[in-house]
């Protein structure tokens, strides 16, 4: 039974909780395939940002990650004992960690290049659909975002 003036109190008036439900379900398709690859959700979007750009500061890729260093730095050394990456100091600013792949780190982007598209699969949206909720989900992403 809801009381008046409540309706902001119930679930079905929440953005919040499709998006959480809908982020759990999606990490969830991944995982048969991510654990082929010896590698979390976390860890795969980690390597992802590495693929691309091979030698990142722990600083700047937290930033693309929205992941801050408490949550980043287990993972990262979870990556590094699995030979994909290393991580060190800066020879310009000692205060400055730098993550470089590796050659298995590289070589892992070839196991892993089918994950996109068998998860993308279990999405029923057509291309049009995911590149507007890529938009809208960036929008909101943008508005939350701290000024530094």
């Amino acid at each position: 039974m809801s009381k008046p003036g409540y309706d902001a109190l119930k679930l079905e008036n929440q953005l919040c909780f499709p998006l959480y439900a809908c982020a759990k379900e999606v990490v969830r398709q991944y995982r048969p395939y991510l654990d082929a690859l010896d590698l979390t959700y976390t860890q795969y979007i980690a390597m992802m940002v590495l693929w691309e750009e091979e030698t990142i500061t722990v600083r700047d890729l937290g930033k693309k990650l929205f992941l801050d260093s408490g949550t980043l730095t287990p993972v990262l050394k979870s990556l590094e004992s699995k030979g994909f990456i290393t991580r060190s100091r800066s020879a310009e600013d000692e205060r400055v960690l730098v993550v470089q792949i590796t050659p298995d780190g590289i070589s892992l982007r070839d196991d892993a290049l089918t994950v996109p598209e068998k998860v993308s699969s279990c999405v029923r949206l057509d291309s049009d659909e995911a590149k507007q909720l890529y938009q809208l989900l960036y929008k909101v992403l943008g508005g939350l975002q701290k000024p530094e």
